[in-house]
């Protein structure tokens, strides 16, 4: 078995397409949607850092939902973009597990913090004048810490599991980074543990977010039907809207990718499907909460009217 592993040493990506004239397309286009996510998620953590009057605790599980999204993006969109200049790209097999690792650890960070926003929404819409003493700093460093400890054990399973199989076959990958159904379709033997593993630790991990967040709306769907004003209803779907926005997005692509069978995937679905979401969503997001969110737009101009006297008086 050692003998096999090492007969793999590196692996080929392949990349999305082998059109010189697409390859250019994507490039830009990805280029564009990188900077954009790059901004944009960067520019809301400094908006929350800078600004007092977000300092709460929905714009603490923002920010760092911003930042999981800027990091998963920069795992993945560098190499996207490097194989589109080449045509294919070459990483060495440790740099395709960190890769796999990283990608990983993100992706699951963000499955559990959008359930901890989903319990803010809960308290803030269920229980308005607890919402103080429910929201506690201890609560939300709670909800923040968990995500990234599943995040992290989640990607030493997952890479463990996959790194354990042996690459004999082949190490041409049909993709552009390092997931795992297109490592495990590379594997020398059946595969068939690893699959069942992928199966259900994935759907685990979304099975109880998911869980966490149907509960919440449900108890926010009962109270907002309590509401006899219309201003009460429009507050508490304002405050869900956006939440709502970004989880049927990412939980409609993870679900698509991840929660079927290795034999029903099509590469070239897959590789559409990846695109959405380790490049389009973490560039949607923070557009979604800020064009819908009257308390960012407010917290962007002040800060701007304050960068604009600092630099006046100097």
């Amino acid at each position: 078995m050692m003998e096999n592993r090492t007969k793999v040493t590196h692996f080929i990506l392949l990349g999305l397409t082998n059109d010189p004239g697409l390859q250019v397309f994507l490039f830009i286009s990805f280029l564009l949607i990188y900077t954009v996510t790059l901004v944009g998620n960067l520019g809301m953590i400094l908006l929350i850092c800078m600004d007092s009057c977000l300092y709460t605790p929905m714009y603490f599980f923002l920010g760092n939902l911003s930042l999981v999204d800027f990091c998963c993006s920069s795992t993945v969109t560098p190499t996207a973009m490097a194989g589109l200049l080449v045509g294919y790209k070459i990483v060495s097999y440790n740099s395709c597990a960190a890769q796999m690792f990283f990608f990983t650890n993100f992706i699951t960070m963000e499955n559990y913090l959008l359930a901890s926003m989903a319990y803010d929404r809960y308290a803030a819409v269920c229980k308005p004048l607890h919402y103080a003493t429910t929201m506690t700093t201890g609560v939300c460093a709670l909800l923040v810490i968990g995500p990234y400890v599943i995040g992290f054990l989640n990607a030493c399973i997952h890479v463990g599991d996959i790194f354990s199989l042996t690459f004999c076959k082949s190490n041409v990958v049909h993709h552009f980074f390092c997931d795992v159904p297109a490592l495990m379709a590379l594997a020398c033997f059946d595969s068939q543990i690893s699959e069942l593993l992928l199966l259900c630790v994935e759907s685990l991990n979304i099975f109880l977010a998911v869980i966490v967040i149907m509960t919440s709306y449900m108890f926010i769907f009962v109270t907002i039907l309590k509401m006899h004003s219309t201003a009460g209803h429009r507050k508490a779907v304002s405050t869900c809207a956006s939440h709502i926005t970004a989880v049927s997005i990412f939980y409609g692509t993870v679900i698509f990718m991840y929660l079927k069978p290795n034999t029903s995937h099509s590469m070239d679905t897959d590789k559409m499907a990846s695109v959405f979401y380790t490049m389009v969503i973490p560039m949607v997001n923070p557009l979604v909460y800020s064009l819908r969110n009257k308390e960012v737009k407010n917290a962007f101009k002040n800060v701007n009217s304050t960068l604009l006297k600092s630099s006046f008086i100097c």
